[in-house]
């Protein structure tokens, strides 16, 4: 029984110096070696400054700003620590009403435009931190945002196409637009 033991207490150690420092450590090595911007979270560097992560949302209120997708983490929206989704089913009551407000808040700050809203921009994504909207989202913004920013909507317009990321590996999932990298562009802009 003592051999026993003792050959499972050498196995534990071995293995948790293995599974616990070894392989962790050369994993991190070959990351921040092959992949250093994304092994270190995408982020976005402005002017010296830390402005996001390319793989993060952020709030955007501002009717001059290309707005997100809702976020359902807590306490606060957009919150990285703590990644969720509201989880409300189809037919709860507080789905249709967040759905609604964020309707209502899109047509008060732009009453002319009469195209459909699309879905990502009045739902919240799985994870609650989704950076990306789709490209019918983004270009449903163009008009709202060149007025605002005094624009043409041209300018606008280019500048959308000029942040449509393809579909991952040519195959999956559907073209989209980063909003902070959009919204940081447009910055420089005016």
């Amino acid at each position: 029984m003592l051999r026993q033991l003792r050959i499972a207490i050498i196995f534990l150690a071995l293995f948790t110096v293995l599974t616990g420092i070894i392989y962790p450590l050369v994993v991190t090595g070959i990351a921040q070696t092959a992949f250093p911007h994304q092994a270190n979270g995408s982020l976005i560097v402005k002017d010296g400054n830390y402005t996001g992560s390319e793989l993060i949302g952020q709030p955007f209120s501002d009717p001059k700003y290309f707005w997100g997708r809702l976020s359902a983490t807590a306490p606060f929206p957009y919150n990285a620590a703590a990644s969720s989704g509201s989880n409300y089913g189809p037919l709860n009551p507080a789905l249709t009403e967040e759905i609604q407000a964020r309707i209502d808040a899109l047509k008060a700050v732009d009453p002319t435009n009469d195209q459909p809203i699309p879905v990502d921009l009045v739902t919240s994504s799985a994870s609650g931190l989704d950076p990306d909207i789709s490209v019918a989202a983004a270009l449903y913004q163009v008009p709202r945002v060149a007025r605002y920013r005094g624009l043409s909507e041209e300018q606008v317009y280019g500048l959308v196409n000029r942040f449509i990321e393809g579909r991952q590996f040519g195959i999956l999932g559907e073209p989209r637009v980063n909003v902070l990298k959009l919204n940081l562009a447009l910055d420089e802009l005016k």
